[in-house]
């Protein structure tokens, strides 16, 4: 990620004079805070709204105003982070797919992110929830409304889990043996206690894995003109990601993957609402109509903004119908990585369409494209966490694939997907990287 110049603001109400910013602007040194920040706010509106930065200087809080795309230059010291505010007002499409791995980054280094989406007519001095309104700021949330006050709790509530969470004791006086041989006993139970808890919790993910991977299918369609692999590896019990192939007639397949962005049991908890709420075709009487990916998507979309999930949940997801008779291919974006056409004979192509995620903006459009297969050719989709498997983006070149993908490319759709795993499963990762992967891919023989 580009990094460019720094709109800077470390501010702190009782040494405004040190902080090398006026009280009129947010801009301050070009540089990197190089202490504990209370908030990072991101925006590329160039400054905090007036009501917020009364409050950040009202509550002698240190705060950092970033640009969106430049949040990456960060991500090597996000100890020094205490919260994050993120002003999705006036983001582009593509800021707005970014938000995703912004959003994950920080919730890795569990780091509390709260999230304004839009602006208002009437000047109240509140905060509106996701939704239709017209109170001042929109956030996701599972209420409508909340005062300056109440986003004061939010700011404090994830400052105080934040400096829980970064280990600060008091050492104690030393005990006597006693005392000692009290807390070994105590410290024993409790060990004994967490160690049943941690079974029980380690069963119920496990079923609740099994539960996931019911709703995956059983069958895939393939026929004398179509091949279909799959492989899917949670980077847990449970997983962030989901897909489906469903026969829709006699000649239209409808696909997806779709990625709940997050990881464990929430985002395993919105792709079973994602694989129930995803709408392919709607059957009246005798009659049937099979929607277009567009419109399926921004169906979808819809959906998951109605519900203001709480804990900012958002998802990515590609769609694609496919003709089986003509072989014309349909497909929409919603901020997931590009899908990958392979031909026999050229280089293998992302499909570049633009597409914002799912759940932020309820009112968002995902235009379609078609393209014609032909026999030979493969088309893979896939979730983020397999993207760093096929390569990784240039400046200059933009994407390159990697010398391990170029090598299995040529083989037909199983032998790839096998091939894919035993890459995967010998790569060394560190822990902080490890994500769910799904890969799909079709084959026309």
């Amino acid at each position: 990620m580009a990094i460019g110049s720094l709109f800077t603001s470390m501010h702190l109400a009782k040494q405004s004079q040190d902080s090398g910013c006026s009280d009129d602007t947010d801009t301050g040194n070009d540089v990197i805070p190089n202490s504990f920040t209370d908030v990072l706010y991101l925006t590329n509106q160039g400054k905090i709204p007036p009501e917020i930065k009364h409050l950040l200087k009202r509550k002698m809080l240190s705060y950092c105003v970033l640009p969106v795309d430049e949040f990456g230059c960060l991500l090597h010291r996000l100890d020094l982070v205490g919260t994050v505010i993120i002003d999705a007002m006036g983001l582009g499409i593509a800021d707005q797919q970014k938000l995703a791995r912004v959003i994950e980054s920080f919730e890795m280094g569990n780091i509390g992110t709260i999230l304004l989406n839009n602006r208002v007519k009437l000047p109240v001095k509140s905060f509106a929830l996701a939704g239709p309104s017209v109170k001042s700021f929109a956030m996701t949330s599972t209420i409508e409304c909340v005062s300056l006050d109440e986003l004061w709790v939010r700011i404090s509530l994830n400052l105080a889990y934040r400096r829980k969470a970064s280990n600060i004791t008091v050492r104690p006086a030393a005990p006597t043996v006693r005392i000692q041989q009290n807390h070994m006993n105590k410290l024993a139970e409790k060990l004994q206690m967490t160690s049943t808890l941690v079974d029980n919790l380690t069963e119920q993910l496990r079923m609740a894995g099994l539960v996931q991977r019911d709703f995956l299918p059983t069958h895939l369609p393939n026929n004398h003109n179509l091949r279909w692999a799959v492989t899917f590896l949670p980077a847990e019990w449970v997983s962030g990601d989901i897909y489906d192939i469903a026969r829709l007639d006699e000649q239209h397949i409808g696909f997806y993957i779709a990625d709940a962005v997050g990881h464990a049991m929430p985002a395993a908890l919105l792709t079973m609402f994602l694989r129930h709420a995803i709408v392919m075709r709607e059957t009246l009487g005798n009659e049937y109509q099979i929607f277009q990916p567009g419109d399926v998507l921004k169906d979808l979309n819809r959906k998951i903004a109605a519900q203001k999930l709480s804990g900012y949940q958002f998802a990515t997801c590609c769609y694609c119908l496919l003709n089986t008779k003509t072989l014309e291919l349909t497909f929409a974006r919603a901020g997931h990585p590009y899908p990958v056409l392979i031909r026999p004979g050229q280089e293998p192509k992302q499909l570049q369409l633009q597409g914002p995620l799912l759940g932020i903006f309820d009112q968002s459009e995902y235009p379609g494209q078609t393209i014609q297969l032909q026999a030979g050719d493969k088309l893979m989709l896939y979730s983020d966490g397999a993207e760093p498997f096929l390569g990784g983006f240039d400046e200059m070149t933009g994407f390159r694939f990697s010398r391990e993908f170029s090598e299995i490319m040529k083989a037909s759709a199983v032998e790839m997907v096998d091939a894919f795993n035993t890459f995967v499963s010998s790569k060394e990762i560190a822990p902080c990287e490890i994500d769910d992967v799904t890969v799909l891919v079709l084959e026309i023989l």
